[in-house]
């Protein structure tokens, strides 16, 4: 049976819970944001990626854990816990959790330490200005978004005043990871 969903209905994540379908979805602000199935090359990066990532915090013996999508990350306004009061659910790409506490069978509750998004042409605006913005205000330490055409990354690390800084463009050699003082990825390993 086909699910019909009202995309200009707001939702909760109570609702999200309820669509039992292999389509994949993201709520932003309670309204659906329909996600397609990511390229060859996209997902490259990604198991590169997470490859990349997972080795640094196994060396080092950290406490986080990265997750790739599908991976859900519930962003509440204001604390909530409540399905029924979570309006924002998204896949990132790319997640890392260093507060364990945070986990739960279903995903992450709060905003991950860091979280990079592969661009495809169909959501580098959505990547760009509403994931960015939601991922500020969420607390979200390090951003990365990734441009596998012309391979660079744009990194934003969130400042004491809440706010991104106005980012840095990494073209090649050595990007910092700075949840992780100082540990790096090489791009040409990357790209």
């Amino acid at each position: 049976m086909e699910l019909s969903l009202d995309l200009k209905k707001r939702y909760t994540y109570a609702d999200y819970l309820t669509w039992l379908d292999d389509k994949r979805r993201e709520l932003l602000d309670g309204f659906i944001r329909m996600m397609s199935a990511p390229n060859r090359r996209h997902q490259e990066i990604n198991g590169i990626l997470i490859a990349r990532l997972f080795n640094i915090i196994d060396r080092n013996k950290g406490a986080c854990k990265i997750f790739p999508a599908p991976f859900d990350v519930r962003l509440p306004r204001n604390g909530e816990k409540e399905d029924n009061l979570i309006y924002t659910v998204v896949q990132p790409d790319v997640c890392i959790v260093c507060d364990l506490s945070k986990l739960d069978e279903r995903g992450c509750l709060g905003a991950p330490d860091f979280v990079a998004e592969i661009l495809s042409p169909s959501s580098t605006k959505y990547d760009m200005i509403a994931k960015f913005k939601l991922y500020e205000a969420a607390g979200v330490r390090e951003y990365w978004v990734v441009f596998p055409s012309d391979k660079f990354v744009l990194q934003f690390i969130l400042q004491a005043d809440g706010k991104f800084d106005e980012g840095t463009n990494y073209e090649k050699g050595e990007v910092p990871i700075h949840i992780f003082d100082g540990l790096t990825i090489d791009l040409k390993d990357v790209f």
